[in-house]
């Protein structure tokens, strides 16, 4: 269905707040920065930041639903014939040819990287959003396998899935960190996916092959 005025008009004031919101952070920092002088740099009253955002954590994820569905889209979407690791990691491995946002090989990424650390607050949010993932794609396997209610198998594998690309990104914003160039952090990002993925077992890395139609 085409998008309605009035939900463009939302949707555009929406997206003006986080970006000032976010222009704000990545100045000053997270926690400096109060719900009121958001609301003022926006032009907009406090109330209605909140009617947007809930929660000030919010303006900095305000892309949150996206990430958490990401891994669990890509499953669902696979080819016929590709199993659940093999859609994540072929995923992965375009994420870092392509410099994607996701994998922090863009310019900025580090700054944002550092407005997390430095709040408590960020920190305690993107582990939820991580843990939230990891049930949300626990579940798709679940059912994209159809294994029984009772069978640990798909969460630990969402666990394993996950957990390799948490590590590939932190070597990107060490090999970053220490001065690395992004093409030279992007080759070592790759060759470090091809040792993760063979140290997966052939469980994981042939769960849920998806059915030819």
């Amino acid at each position: 269905m085409a998008e309605g005025l009035r939900e463009r008009k939302k949707r555009q004031t929406r997206q003006h707040i986080s970006d000032v919101a976010t222009g704000l952070f990545m100045e000053r920092g997270f926690d400096a920065v109060t719900i009121a002088e958001i609301a003022e740099a926006a032009e907009v009253s406090v109330n209605t930041v909140y009617n947007y955002f809930p929660a000030k954590e919010d303006l900095f994820v305000d892309r949150e639903d996206e990430v958490v569905d990401r891994p669990s889209r890509l499953v669902r979407e696979r080819a016929a014939g590709r199993s659940a690791a093999q859609a994540l990691m072929d995923q992965l491995r375009q994420d870092i040819r392509e410099r994607h946002p996701y994998v922090g090989l863009t310019e900025g990424y580090e700054r944002f990287r550092q407005v997390i650390v430095e709040s408590p607050t960020l920190m305690a949010r993107l582990f939820a959003i991580q843990g939230q993932t990891v049930h949300r794609l626990g579940a798709t396997l679940r059912e994209e396998a159809a294994a029984d209610p009772r069978d640990p198998t798909p969460e630990f594998i969402a666990h394993q899935l996950i957990g390799l690309q948490n590590a590939v990104l932190r070597s990107i914003i060490r090999g970053l960190a220490e001065g690395g160039g992004v093409d030279e952090v992007a080759e070592d990002a790759l060759r470090n996916v091809g040792v993760m993925e063979s140290l997966l077992s052939d469980t994981v890395l042939n769960y849920a092959v998806k059915n030819t139609p």
